[in-house]
């Protein structure tokens, strides 16, 4: 898909995209701070958009900040309104039990990501339609009946 759509932005560094196809334009740091094991902080971006009506831009955390030191963003994904237009902040977390993590002004710290928007228009009812899942909830999926068989060709559906 190669269809794009306008963002107003007023911001000293522009969120970019790395690479062709990407998702997630990047989001850098407009201060410095240091994270302490455990600690979490918000982080101005420096960037304030204008999305039009019918688009949402999350924040995302980058995976390599995850994989490698382990930060992440409390509230994943944050969201942005169209109607907002005050700056975009990050909430980071260290979930690094020992190691501090000092972000320096330009640093790459999430992604944001537009997409458009349906809204739902909601419609009550008495009693919901049945489905094949019905009320199974948390950790209803992941698991065999017995650990040393494979997954049946359905439950594999399932992940794909």
């Amino acid at each position: 898909m190669s269809e794009s759509v306008e963002v107003l932005i007023v911001a000293d560094r522009v969120p970019s995209y790395s690479h062709p196809g990407d998702a997630g334009a990047d989001l850098a740091a407009a201060v410095a701070i240091t994270l302490a094991p455990g600690q979490r902080a918000t982080v101005a971006t420096g960037v304030s958009i204008a999305l039009p009506d019918g688009y949402v831009g999350f924040v995302v955390p980058r995976s390599g900040l995850a994989a490698t030191h382990g930060i992440t963003i409390v509230n994943s994904p944050g969201t942005v309104d169209a109607g907002y237009r005050g700056e975009i902040s990050v909430t980071l977390l260290n979930t690094d039990n020992s190691m501090p993590y000092s972000v320096a002004v330009g640093d790459r710290i999430a992604q944001l990501v537009v997409m458009p928007v349906t809204r739902a228009r909601f419609i009550p009812v008495q009693i919901l339609p049945g489905s094949q899942r019905g009320e199974s909830g948390f950790g209803s999926t992941g698991h065999t009946t017995n650990d040393t068989e494979p997954p049946s060709t359905e439950e594999q559906g399932e992940f794909l």
